[in-house]
């Protein structure tokens, strides 16, 4: 996967040349896999790796204070030569991590701190925590997959805003529709940066040479989070909330100027710059503006007052947890 070209844009390489009818001269990047002016910033991608260290460190720090030989009274504790760092019995959490008292502890999102003791800060703290080491492992192999070559192309600003503000949207969605259950986890601002990476492979159609490898990629990665948000404490309503809220910044932080404008340079003086911008853009760009403003103030007004849209749709909850014989879905 890590080696399928998701950004091959522009026709192919071209050296020292116009490219097309254009008399602009691009270069063709190697870490990026696709073809930019030559005034087009590449950035180095810092933030995402910075954000896996840290998840990692939060994990061993959660597993530390979990203590399961010293806490567990439910079963033996799996994996004991780690000592403190054992993880509960499998029928209390399949993957490999801490209790859920632990996990509130540490600011998992539960919905009865959060609309009754007025804990906000839980819909932020959770996006840093994980239920155990095969979500953690999941979710920083997708993180690097994904988040790199963002970052590298648009710049730790906005993949930053779009991570931050999808991880925010997702435990919106999910305080909403499932108050049930604590939820933790990256999945939902993972998910931010594949939606706003769809919404830019859309935005930027016409770029893209390699349309089929983009979206082969984005489906693998989307079906394999899903498959796990079915297990306890990873929430797959998160992920649907993160999913939509980057989906839509991907049309306003990340679309592409037309080639044509980046050409300006080479163009005679009397010939008039054309947009930066595409119409369709500028209309998606005002049009998802307007829905992530109703949407996140529709859905903070729900969840602080608090509203509890699953009593309305019953089976919503197996979005997020299946219950099986072998672990159950209960939160608490």
């Amino acid at each position: 996967m890590a080696g399928v070209d998701v950004e091959n844009r522009g026709g192919g390489p071209v050296k020292n040349g116009s490219r097309g009818g254009g008399g602009g001269n691009y270069y063709s990047s190697s870490s990026t896999s696709f073809v930019v002016d030559d005034g087009e910033t590449q950035w180095t991608s810092w933030l995402v790796p910075m954000v896996v260290v840290a998840n990692i460190a939060l994990f061993v720090v959660m597993m530390y204070v979990n203590d399961c030989p010293k806490h567990n009274r439910a079963g033996p504790c799996v994996a004991k030569f780690l000592g403190r760092f054992s993880f509960e019995p499998l029928r209390l959490n399949p993957l490999f991590g801490p209790s859920n008292s632990t996990l509130i502890k540490l600011g998992a999102l539960d919905w009865h701190r959060v609309v009754h003791r007025h804990q906000g800060w839980r819909l932020v703290t959770c996006i840093w925590l994980h239920a155990g080491v095969i979500h953690l492992a999941v979710n920083m192999l997708c993180l690097i997959l994904i988040g790199v070559r963002l970052e590298q192309q648009f710049g730790f600003v906005r993949i930053g805003i779009v991570f931050l503000l999808s991880g925010f949207g997702g435990s919106v969605l999910s305080a909403v529709f499932n108050p049930n259950y604590i939820t933790v986890g990256a999945s939902g601002a993972l998910f931010g940066l594949l939606g706003a990476m769809l919404s830019e492979l859309f935005t930027n159609w016409t770029l893209y040479t390699n349309k089929a490898a983009a979206l082969v990629t984005l489906a693998f990665v989307i079906a394999v989070n899903v498959a796990l948000g079915i297990l306890p404490h990873v929430n797959n309503l998160a992920n649907i909330g993160g999913f939509l809220t980057g989906f839509l910044f991907g049309f306003i932080l990340l679309p592409r100027p037309q080639l044509a404008w980046l050409d300006r340079r080479n163009l005679p003086a009397d010939v008039p710059v054309k947009s930066k911008y595409r119409a369709y853009q500028y209309v998606l760009w005002v049009a998802s503006l307007l829905l992530l403003l109703a949407g996140f103030t529709v859905g903070l007004v729900m969840l602080f007052r608090g509203k509890n849209v699953n009593d309305h749709c019953h089976w919503c909850h197996y979005l997020s947890c299946v219950p099986t014989d072998s672990w159950t879905c209960n939160g608490k």
